[in-house]
């Protein structure tokens, strides 16, 4: 099973109202990227989001970025919001990341959580599931083929055009991440793609029916290849667990507080925090041995080839997201890995 990290890029919000500066987010996460490289983690993905509390708009700038000063860990989207994309634009940016990697990058695609990229790029959200449809399928052919003849909707035609560069080994790994819809798990079944599920929400065992589902819906397109499944998981660690978690809420329910209000949500509630931290929630957040125990629960429950703690909602500052970092490396992951045998 892979074990990395993904961001969201989340700027610290100051006492005084006022957001830190993106700049030094960015230099911050440079430093947090080189130090999941050293410590030895598999893969880093970061978000794409247009919105002041996020730092991080195009995934694949910070990724180049981080791949001059890494040399191991796979560097991807988490995610790369397709429906408002040029998948060819797309591709170009992340195969040119793939060649200053030495064939490190990955693409994560998802519809996206948040609608800002839709008008600022000029989409209807009322094309939500027709642009995702039709992008994606339009970004595989490109992954597949070199030159393209393709018409769609909601692109000018491509007549024997060339898409260049080219990936390392003219193919770049595209994951689908998927919320909780049977429509989105169908799709990634059909097509064959790696599958990672964003749970930030209630019981994880709740989730058993839909990766039971895609393995079905897999297996009956014909794919032979093995199945590539993973989950999305908001993470935090120190050294004592109720110290890291009496720390962290204020900066968690600040966020979820903050995305709420837009979403019609009620206040977040410390019941709703510690029943996610308990061995049946959502959260990772705590000490390591908490986290070996539950990250294995996973594992055995799902069927896990990739874990991914989404270790900065709400900005956590720069300070405890390295020793997060470390633990996660150092004392986490290599458990995990003793434990499955790798």
């Amino acid at each position: 099973m892979e074990i990395g990290i993904g961001m969201f890029g989340d700027l610290h919000g100051h006492s005084n109202g006022k957001w830190q500066p993106a700049q030094q987010r960015l230099q911050e996460l440079i430093e947090e990227i080189k130090l999941m490289d050293e410590v030895g983690l598999d893969f880093f993905g970061i978000g794409e989001h247009h919105r002041p509390d996020y730092a991080v708009s195009t995934p694949e700038i910070v990724l180049a970025g981080a791949a001059t000063v890494t040399k191991n860990i796979r560097l991807g989207s988490a995610v790369s919001v397709l429906s408002s994309s040029d998948p060819v634009r797309l591709y170009q940016s992340f195969s040119t990341l793939d060649l200053l990697g030495g064939g490190r990058a990955e693409l994560m695609v998802g519809r996206g959580s948040f609608t800002e990229s839709f008008p600022l790029f000029g989409y209807n959200l009322a094309d939500y599931d027709e642009l995702f449809e039709e992008k994606l399928e339009l970004l595989l052919k490109i992954n597949n083929d070199e030159r393209i003849t393709w018409k769609g909707r909601f692109r000018p035609e491509l007549v024997n055009q060339e898409v260049l560069p080219r990936a390392v080994n003219n193919h770049l790994d595209i994951w689908v991440a998927v919320g909780g819809t049977p429509e989105s798990v169908l799709r990634a079944g059909r097509l064959g793609l790696p599958v990672i599920f964003a749970i930030i929400g209630g019981n994880p065992a709740h989730f058993k029916s839909l990766f039971d589902y895609y393995r079905k819906v897999y297996a009956h397109f014909g794919h032979t290849a093995p199945v590539q499944a993973g989950v999305h998981m908001h993470a935090f660690f120190g050294d004592d667990s109720k110290q890291t978690a009496e720390e962290y809420y204020p900066v968690y329910a600040a966020q979820m507080n903050r995305i709420g209000r837009q979403r019609g949500w009620p206040p977040y509630q410390k019941q709703q925090f510690d029943l996610g931290r308990g061995p049946q929630g959502h959260l990772l957040i705590g000490d390591a041995s908490e986290a070996i125990d539950k990250i294995l629960r996973l594992q055995e429950l799902f069927g896990l080839t990739r874990f991914s703690a989404h270790m900065d909602v709400g900005g956590p500052s720069h300070l405890s997201l390295m020793k997060s970092i470390e633990i996660f490396g150092t004392k986490i992951a290599p458990k995990v890995r003793e434990a499955l045998g790798r």
